[in-house]
């Protein structure tokens, strides 16, 4: 069974730019939800494409975090489980980044953004996970290349000082950040994703749906499915009126210009008619006129 996925996403320095993440997390999520409504359903077998973790990399601006990045981290932490990471840290100081990694935590508290804290009820995993949540957020440093290292090769950024190593935990936090993810606390990762995200999501779409678990107002699926189909009925009935609506309004406009083009067109050659009656009366008299002096 593959147990994670490799996804990346981009988003634009724009507003509103997150709009294509959550529509992804919330596609994933209702994939799940309506194989979990069907009547013969196997979720043993289905292909959970729920999004368990989302690595947030922050621009190593070594002092607070852009504002587009909260405004971000805010519309997904309702989503899904944000581990905030300080991409390219061999760029600032490890004064700087300690300093960088302490203000991103206080920003995201003062903005009331939730990010994923390792859990700390499993005494076998209590004490690493909470050195861990301690030195969040990650700083890493990534390479995809080879450079030797004495008679070692390893992966790494090399400089005319020196070489960042990748897998050097007194370099960067790629160690740190792998075993937490992959080897500690996946199986936690998911359990908060089902548990937290995607029952948020569950409960919003029933209620959107009309069942509710209050007993005050039982709906059954069959009157929310005729419900919902009467309702998608009418909006198709709305929008072929409108487009209806358009094309008449456009046939008249258009109609209209056609006929004012035709006045024009009745117009000018009017006027040309004229000018070319009094032009041929105005020749008429001169070829009278000459034939006058010629006799």
């Amino acid at each position: 069974k593959q147990w994670y996925q490799r996804r990346v996403a981009i988003t634009a320095g724009k507003e509103n730019s997150f709009k294509p993440l959550v529509d992804f997390i919330d596609e994933q999520f209702e994939n799940y939800l309506q194989e979990e409504l069907k009547i013969k359903r196997d979720l043993v077998t289905f292909h959970d494409s729920r999004v368990h973790v989302c690595l947030y990399f922050l621009v190593p601006t070594g002092h607070s975090i852009r504002s587009l990045d909260l405004v971000t981290m805010k519309a997904l932490d309702k989503k899904c489980n944000i581990i905030p990471i300080i991409a390219k840290s061999d760029t600032v100081s490890k004064s700087e980044l300690d300093t960088f990694k302490a203000n991103i935590m206080e920003e995201l508290r003062d903005n009331d953004v939730e990010i994923y804290t390792f859990p700390t009820d499993d005494e076998t995993v209590a004490e690493v996970n909470k050195d861990m949540n301690e030195m969040m957020p990650f700083a890493v440093v990534g390479s995809r290349e080879d450079v030797k290292v004495g008679e070692t090769t390893v992966r790494g950024r090399e400089y005319p000082w020196g070489v960042v190593e990748i897998e050097n935990e007194q370099h960067c936090d790629f160690v740190k950040l792998r075993e937490m993810l992959i080897r500690t606390n996946m199986e936690d990762l998911r359990e908060v994703t089902h548990r937290k995200h995607y029952e948020l999501y569950r409960r919003g779409k029933l209620k959107q749906m009309g069942i509710t678990d209050d007993g005050a107002h039982p709906v059954s699926l069959q009157e929310t499915y005729e419900q919902k189909r009467a309702e998608h009925l009418e909006e198709l009935q709305r929008i072929e009126n409108e487009m209806r609506q358009n094309f008449v309004n456009k046939v008249r406009e258009k109609d209209l210009e056609l006929k004012r083009n035709e006045k024009e067109l009745a117009a000018k050659y009017e006027g040309l008619r004229k000018e070319n009656n009094e032009e041929k009366k105005r020749l008429d008299e001169e070829r009278k006129k000459l034939d006058d002096d010629l006799a």
